[in-house]
């Protein structure tokens, strides 16, 4: 049996009917709007891409998000397309 260390980075998803998604172990979000989240989280940048997105609860305590409206796609994202490192112009003209 392996023993899992007690420090490593663990993070959940939970998808319901592509309508509402609670995710665990996001340590900042980094913007958001009606139809994309970009949220940093211990695993990395997490881009949530829908329609009609809104935060419904946000606690970075307990490093918790749930996000509700119709999700098309989740993908993760390294720090160079995050759009983090863009500009204001970057993100004004994407």
């Amino acid at each position: 049996m392996v023993e899992m260390n007690k420090s490593a980075k663990q993070q959940q998803l939970k998808l319901v009917n592509r309508k509402l998604l609670e995710l665990t172990g996001v340590l900042q979000v980094e913007s958001f709007d009606s139809e994309q989240f970009l949220l940093e989280t211990n695993l990395g940048y997490l881009s949530v891409e829908g329609h009609n997105l809104h935060m419904k609860q946000l606690s970075l305590e307990e490093g918790l998000v749930i996000i509700e409206g119709y999700i098309h796609s989740l993908a993760y994202r390294d720090a160079a397309t995050s759009g983090k490192s863009k500009g204001i112009l970057g993100k004004l003209f994407k």
